[in-house]
C-alpha cells in the first residue's frame, strides 16, 4: 500500500460546522494521515460548534480508523464575505452573533495563523452560499446572485491571494464544486451554478498564478450531492440524491469519506504533478448523457440500459 503521509503538515479546512459535511470529513482524512488541522468556522455558527464539540456531540464521527480520536489545534471565526474589517458593514459588526469577536474577515485570519502557527501547508475551501438559491436564476436578483459569486467563488481567490504567502512551497489547495457548473440542474438556482463554473475556472487560472508565484498546487473536487445541514437550505436535496442514485453509472449513494480520501490524495505528495483539476466524485453521474429513469425508457428492460447486465 502506498502511505498517506501528512506528518508535520498543518491543514486549514474552512467551512466546517459540524459533523456532517465534506469539510468534516476531509480534516478528519488529513488528521489521520497525521496533518495538524486548523478549522475556520462561519462566525454565527462558532460557539454552537465548539461548545457541540466539547459536549461530546460529534464523538460518534471524531472516531479514527486506529482508535484516536480526531481534534484539531484551534478553531478560527471567519466570515468570507469580507477580506478585512473595513469591509463589513455596521450592522453586521453589531449583531450580537459577531460583536463578541473582534476579527474575522479572510486577512484577519490569515494574520492570526501566521501568528499562532507560522506557515501552514495546506489549504481547504469548503464555502458555498446562495441566499436566493431556491428561485430560479431568471428570479435572481443582481444582489442574489453577486452574494452567491462572491461567497462561493471569489472568496477562494482571496483566500489564495492572503494565504499564499503564508503557505510552506509545494503546498496544496483545493476546493468544492458541483456539477451544476457545467450541466443545467433546474432548482438549483439564485446564481449558484454560475458561481461553481466560476470556482472551476478560476481554479485553472489559481494553478498558474499560485504555481508560478509560491509554487503551490490548487485543485477543486466536483462531488455528488449530500445530505449535508448546509445543503438542505437547497430544498430539494433529497431529489438531487434520488436522481444520482438511479442514473449514475454506479447506483449507490455517496459517502462523505470518499470524497474526503479524494482530497487527502489531492492534497498529498502523492499528487505532486497534480494541479489546475476538477476531479468529479460522484459514481461517475458526470459522465451521463441522459436519465436512464426517465419514461423515455420505459419500453426498455435491465439488460438494454445495462443496469444488471454483465457486459
Amino acid at each position: 500500500m502506498i502511505p498517506l503521509d501528512l506528518k508535520g503538515k498543518k491543514a486549514l479546512v474552512v467551512g466546517i460546522g459540524d459533523d456532517q459535511g465534506f469539510g468534516f470529513s476531509i480534516a478528519k482524512k488529513l488528521f489521520e494521515a497525521g496533518a495538524e488541522i486548523l478549522i475556520g468556522t462561519w462566525v454565527p455558527i462558532v460557539k454552537i460548534f465548539q461548545t457541540s464539540w466539547k459536549n461530546g456531540k460529534f464523538d460518534e464521527s471524531r472516531k479514527c480508523s486506529d482508535g484516536r480520536m480526531f481534534d484539531y489545534a484551534k478553531v478560527y471565526p471567519i466570515d468570507a464575505m469580507y477580506d478585512n474589517m473595513d469591509q463589513v458593514p455596521q450592522d453586521i459588526k453589531d449583531n450580537k452573533r459577531y460583536s463578541a469577536f473582534e476579527s474575522y474577515t479572510i486577512s484577519d485570519v490569515a494574520k492570526e495563523v501566521e501568528k499562532d502557527f507560522g506557515k501552514i501547508d495546506i489549504l481547504v475551501h469548503c464555502l458555498a452560499n446562495g441566499p436566493e438559491v431556491t428561485k430560479s436564476l431568471l428570479d435572481t436578483s443582481r444582489n442574489g446572485y453577486l452574494a452567491a459569486v462572491s461567497s462561493s467563488s471569489y472568496s477562494f481567490v482571496s483566500m489564495i491571494s492572503h494565504f499564499g504567502p503564508i503557505m510552506n512551497e509545494d503546498g496544496a489547495i483545493l476546493s468544492l464544486s458541483y456539477i451544476a457548473s457545467t450541466r443545467a440542474v433546474p432548482r438549483y438556482g439564485g446564481g449558484m451554478s454560475s458561481a461553481k463554473a466560476a470556482l472551476e475556472s478560476d481554479t485553472r487560472t489559481l494553478a498558474f498564478e499560485a504555481g508560478r508565484k509560491w509554487n503551490l498546487r490548487v485543485n477543486c473536487i466536483s462531488a455528488g450531492p449530500l445530505k449535508s445541514r448546509a445543503a438542505k437550505a437547497i430544498g430539494m436535496i433529497e431529489d438531487m440524491i434520488n436522481y444520482s442514485e438511479a442514473n449514475a453509472p454506479r447506483k449507490r449513494g455517496l459517502a462523505p469519506e470518499e470524497v474526503a480520501n479524494a482530497a487527502a490524495f489531492l492534497l498529498s505528495p502523492l499528487a505532486s504533478a497534480i494541479t489546475g483539476e476538477t476531479l468529479f466524485v460522484d459514481n461517475g453521474l458526470h459522465a451521463m448523457g441522459v436519465a436512464t429513469d426517465s419514461p423515455s425508457f420505459q419500453g426498455l428492460n435491465k439488460n438494454e440500459l445495462c443496469e444488471d447486465s454483465a457486459r
